[in-house]
């Protein structure tokens, strides 16, 4: 290795040692925040990021930048005096933001599965009744679901307990129910989920 070479070599490296930062960071997330299917309310926020600390976010609510740092003040004020920018940001609420809505809600949001349901009996903790059923429901998608336990056509509302809705972690859900029960009263008994 020539002298040249090694003597760059060594001083980027103690510069790198004797340095204080470790690397920089930047990151923009653009959002799309709605809470109704007809997409009413919907806004599109554009955010800048640097080293973990926004400096500028636009928002289409606002319909403009604001700075949060003495970076993204000038930011701000550059970009709200350019039409084409405001006009650009603007935009993306209807090129994006809603485009994608539709998209994921006939794609996931209106979906539906139905549940996988099984139904056990198993051993009661010490309660009033010697007996239990189990109904557990998995694999269903959206949460919502009831569970309703019947004995000759109507339903039971004691002796029953329920878990609240449980997600699987992909998606889907999954729900538990126990009615305790004596025996001698099963004729009759069902489930409706």
């Amino acid at each position: 290795m020539s002298m040249p070479i090694a003597f760059y070599i060594c001083l980027t490296l103690i510069l790198f040692i004797f340095s204080g930062t470790d690397g920089y960071f930047y990151h923009r997330l653009a959002q799309c925040r709605y809470s109704s299917k007809d997409l009413h309310g919907m806004e599109h926020i554009d955010s800048y990021v640097f080293n973990k600390a926004e400096y500028v976010r636009f928002n289409s609510t606002v319909g403009r930048f604001v700075g949060y740092t003495e970076h993204g003040l000038k930011n701000a004020e550059a970009w709200n005096s350019d039409a084409g920018i405001l006009g650009q940001e603007q935009a993306e609420l209807e090129r994006f933001c809603k485009h994608n809505a539709d998209i994921y809600y006939s794609a996931i949001r209106d979906k539906t599965v139905e549940p996988h349901v099984r139904l056990s009996s198993v051993t009661p903790p010490s309660g009033r009744h010697p007996a239990m059923l189990m109904c557990s429901a998995y694999d269903f998608y959206p949460k919502q679901i009831r569970v309703t336990w019947l004995r000759d056509g109507r339903e039971v509302k004691s002796d029953v307990t329920s878990t609240e809705e449980l997600a699987n972690g992909d998606w889907y859900y999954q729900i538990h129910s126990h009615l305790e029960y004596t025996p001698k009263a099963i004729v009759g008994n069902g489930v409706r989920v």
